[in-house]
């Protein structure tokens, strides 16, 4: 029987796994899909931006009313501890213009192995197609039901969207504790366009300013068949979801006035288009977005252009969404992430009720979590 029980070998449960197995217990990981890291791979697949490199303060923040219970955990494992931790897996790294930190070889996949390999070195046992089903730890295997009773146990489940790849919050039903309820964040959003739209499909729209509630970023961000998608509205997703109108600044290099100023040149036989097009330099996918949402256009089309109200039919599906917010309330953990109602029992990563951006906020709070729920573990099994 092993000392400790992980449930779930995503980036938290892993790293819990390491930092207990580190210090000599044996830990048997289960996991209930074919293989490990599922949605750590799918999220290297464009490139694993695995932290970001930033003063801490502004870095905290991004966690919002999260940031306080996770301040210990972060300080402990922060941007510059999750760079080295990658670096002593064997793994070269580098920091984009925009503070963004990735593997140089861009993907998941080599950091996994050199994980997975250490943690193999330290007699950690992963066992795949274990589906926990709740009570005491009983699981559904490929050798039909089983039974752990581990002296200590750290959840890491995972949130509720990418259920393929293994995040299904089916926990929250096994669980005797109030949970914040589940919400989609990091989405896209839905749109029902009209038809002249669909040639957009796919663009890019670059160089504009998003604004919902008091966040403001420069940004682009992707027209869709289905809607919104990209950096800058899943940057805003969460003002957006919580009912904050979304508006486009779609010239922020020019001014009101010097907007005004163009627009009143003669315009002479051109259209419309071709006279915003001309005077200024307004790209296709900029003019259709002030078609869609504008009409009907009113005469002075400057503060229009400068605050586009975008309207949307609300989030994609929470299944669909990067990642999610609510799960287990930090009121209801201690302050080493044990659940109160039930001794020895930790949770770590997105099973907790915090969500940030993306950028490698995601990551680096999975990863800290995780590590601090793993060396409590291995502190609790020493005092027990």
């Amino acid at each position: 029987m092993s000392d400790a029980l992980i449930i779930g070998a995503g980036p938290a449960g892993l790293m819990a796994a390491d930092m207990l197995s580190a210090q000599g217990h044996s830990v048997l990981v289960a996991e209930a899909k074919p293989s490990v890291a599922r949605k750590f791979l799918m999220a290297g697949k464009s490139g694993l931006n695995l932290t970001k490199d930033e003063p801490f303060a502004p870095f905290l923040a991004n966690y919002a009313e999260a940031a306080q219970p996770l301040l210990p955990m972060l300080k402990a494992f922060g941007p510059q501890q999750a760079i080295s931790w990658a670096e002593d897996l064997g793994q070269e790294m580098f920091t984009g213009s925009s503070g963004r930190v990735f593997p140089k070889v861009m993907k998941a996949s080599p950091l996994l192995r050199a994980w997975l390999h250490r943690l193999a070195s330290q007699g950690v046992e992963i066992r795949t197609r274990w589906r926990w089903t709740g009570g005491a730890f009983a699981f559904d295997t490929p050798d039909g039901p089983q039974s752990l009773s581990p002296k200590v146990c750290v959840l890491a489940c995972g949130g509720a969207s990418w259920a393929r790849l293994g995040s299904d919050g089916a926990w929250a039903d096994w669980l005797d504790l109030p949970l914040a309820p589940f919400q989609p964040a990091n989405m896209g959003f839905v749109v029902p366009w009209s038809a002249h739209m669909s040639r957009h499909f796919g663009t890019p729209v670059k160089n504009v300013i998003l604004r919902a509630g008091d966040q403001a970023l420069r940004a682009e961000f992707v027209i869709s068949e289905r809607g919104l998608e990209g950096g800058g509205i899943y940057a805003l997703s969460r003002p957006m979801r919580d009912g904050a109108q979304l508006t486009l600044d779609l010239l922020p290099d020019m001014s009101l006035e010097d907007i005004r100023t163009r627009l009143a040149k003669p315009r002479g036989k051109a259209s419309r288009a071709n006279h915003l097009r001309k005077t200024l330099k307004l790209s296709p996918e900029k003019q259709a977005l002030l078609m869609e949402f504008g009409q009907p256009l009113p005469e002075d089309l400057a503060p229009l252009i400068k605050a586009l109200p975008i309207t949307h039919a609300g989030p994609r599906p929470m299944d669909e969404a990067i990642s999610t917010a609510g799960g287990l309330r930090f009121q209801d953990l201690t302050a080493d992430l044990m659940l109160k109602t039930r001794s020895g029992v930790f949770a770590a990563g997105e099973m907790l009720d915090w969500e940030a951006p993306t950028g490698g906020y995601l990551l680096t709070a999975c990863l800290a979590t995780g590590r601090w729920a793993g060396l409590a573990a291995a502190e609790w099994l020493a005092a027990s």
